[in-house]
């Protein structure tokens, strides 16, 4: 009996993580685990363009933790206007985006735990939808389908049926349509010094 607690132990211990904000410290930690997971081709997608040179919505940048603390998951919520509604007002909404995580740690439930804890902080702060562009099978069952992004196209090329949404607030979508177009706040850049 030891040996199988011991065994239960070990698994656990190998396979935990813990779910947290993103600080400034993780930067270079998450950039190299989505050159990794994604590939150098991932600064050219139309979601890229929404996200350059902007920083993720309040309090919704959160990564995934080893026991020892290393970033091993990553998920980034961005906000846009989704369009405009029929009375001609902009729709805001956030763009989820990139969820990645290392592939040394597949498998243990760790992008499903980031998502939740994304949706589930999303609603906390009374955002009404998400958007995002990935694989249909994997993000519907947290309830992101394309019957909501129908009438809404991303600026540049991007596959229709991997465009999904999911209302955070019953009817956030309904009328909407147009191009998301990217409304967070921007990137601070250090002043240049010029030389004497």
């Amino acid at each position: 009996m030891a040996a199988v607690l011991d065994s239960v132990r070990a698994f656990f211990a190998q396979n935990a993580f813990t779910i947290d904000m993103e600080n400034p410290g993780d930067v270079v930690a998450r950039e190299n685990l989505l050159d990794r997971a994604m590939g150098p081709e991932r600064r050219r997608k139309s979601s890229e363009a929404l996200r350059r040179g902007r920083v993720p919505a309040d309090g919704l940048a959160l990564v995934a933790r080893d026991p020892d603390g290393h970033v091993i998951g990553t998920v980034r919520l961005w906000n846009v206007d989704a369009g405009i509604s029929r009375d001609g007002s902009s729709v805001p909404a956030l763009l989820l985006g990139p969820l990645a995580v290392d592939d040394g740690h597949e498998g243990k439930g760790i992008g499903g735990a980031l998502m939740r804890a994304a949706i589930g902080e999303a609603k906390k702060r009374g955002h009404g939808a998400i958007l995002l562009v990935g694989d249909a099978p994997y993000y519907e069952r947290f309830g992101f389908f394309t019957d909501k992004a129908a009438h809404l196209v991303m600026p540049g090329p991007f596959e229709r049926h991997r465009f999904l949404a999911l209302e955070l607030k019953d009817g956030w979508l309904e009328g909407a349509a147009g191009m998301l177009v990217a409304t967070g706040r921007k990137l601070m850049q250090a002043p240049l010094k010029r030389a004497a």
